[in-house]
């Protein structure tokens, strides 16, 4: 019976913690895909997670920069790229930022920056708003036979177009009338502007003019390659690590899971008793069946016998009596009783009595 009913709560709590699973996994709402910051952090559609993930697998030496741009000074400039992917130009300090940049670039550094405030970062960096029909999305015409232009047509958002005039700036894609890929020489160092980070993006990486474009902009794998959060406000925490996670779903099964652990334990843990059985006679109905049954059987002798010898083995023990007045006759193990326990007798007289008759008689 108990282990009947061991195993049917096991097989309940199974039951329950399944269906709990199954509703969590059918109604939980679905991750949105709002967050539109080109971070590294981004798994979603605007996110650049996927190229910075996949240069590391490529041999780049991919890394997310959160310190300040001050500390660039220690960077070897002529080995890295750093990449500005729609990042905040800042409100103060500008002047110094942009002198940053610009040093970086004069050791022989390499950025690509896009938007219209990754070109505030660049020297010399001026956007305008894009001409003619306003396209969202284009897909750009090449320009030139740069290693830019060779990659092919990619598909960049028109709304800002370069507005820099000079010969030292390269175009390599242009939107209609906009130039959306300019490339130019600062110093030992190269900068690069794209109108949009489409191209990197999770989304349109999977182009394969744009992950040309990301090849050709970051250089050869030889580099170390520097994705800016700093500009995102992006910092790495334990948080950062769980963005995009259902939270709420895993703590309410979570919940639901240890309220079960807990009913479980505290189950098994209780107090153990023995399952309560009526008794299914009297104790002087059990007697009766007893006596009926060694009567059947033809054994009274051993019962009468057995109660005898029970009987003088108390007189003896308990109350004292001598051994040699128990073998005589009822009456002196009457006396004998009514002696030393001070009582009346005459019903243990007229047992003794009855019992040494039966025994005799069987």
């Amino acid at each position: 019976m108990a282990g009947s009913g061991d195993r049917r709560f096991v097989l309940g709590m199974l039951g329950v913690m399944l269906v709990v699973i199954v509703a969590f996994s059918v109604f939980a709402p679905a991750n949105d895909d709002t967050d539109r910051s080109a971070t590294t952090y981004n798994s979603g559609s605007a996110g650049t997670k996927a190229v910075y993930l996949l240069l590391g697998e490529l041999g780049y030496g991919a890394h997310r920069w959160e310190a300040s741009p001050d500390d660039l000074k220690n960077v070897d400039a002529a080995k890295t790229t750093l990449v500005l992917a729609e990042p905040n130009f800042p409100t103060e300090g500008s002047k110094q930022v942009q002198a940053e940049v610009a040093d970086f670039l004069s050791r022989g550094g390499h950025v690509l920056a896009t938007g219209k405030e990754g070109a505030y970062f660049l020297p010399g960096g001026k956007t305008d708003a894009a001409s003619g029909f306003y396209q969202r999305l284009c897909f750009s015409t090449p320009e030139g036979q740069g290693p830019l232009a060779r990659v092919g047509k990619v598909s960049l958002a028109a709304n800002v177009r370069w507005a820099a005039l000079g010969p030292e700036f390269r175009v390599s894609q242009m939107c209609g009338n906009n130039a959306v890929v300019v490339s130019y020489h600062y110093g030992a160092g190269e900068a690069i502007w794209w109108s949009s980070p489409l191209p990197m993006t999770n989304r349109g990486l999977k182009e394969d003019a744009s992950l040309k474009l990301v090849l050709a902009s970051v250089g050869g794998p030889d580099r170390s390659v520097l994705f800016d959060e700093y500009f995102h406000g992006e910092r790495a925490s334990l948080w950062d690590t769980a963005k995009g996670l259902p939270l709420r779903q895993i703590a309410w099964q979570c919940a639901v899971v240890a309220l079960l652990l807990v009913l479980s334990f505290g189950r098994r843990n209780g107090p153990l008793r023995l399952p309560v059985r009526l008794p299914r006679s009297s104790p002087l109905e059990f007697a009766e069946s007893m006596g009926r049954l060694y009567g059947k059987a033809g054994a009274t002798q051993a019962a009468v016998d057995g109660a005898r010898r029970r009987l003088l083995k108390f007189l003896e023990e308990e109350c004292g009596v001598p051994r040699e007045v128990l073998r005589s006759t009822p009456q002196a193990i009457a006396e004998a009783s009514r002696r030393d326990l001070a009582g009346d007798g005459a019903c243990l007289e007229s047992t003794s009595r009855r019992l040494r008759r039966r025994s005799i008689t069987l």
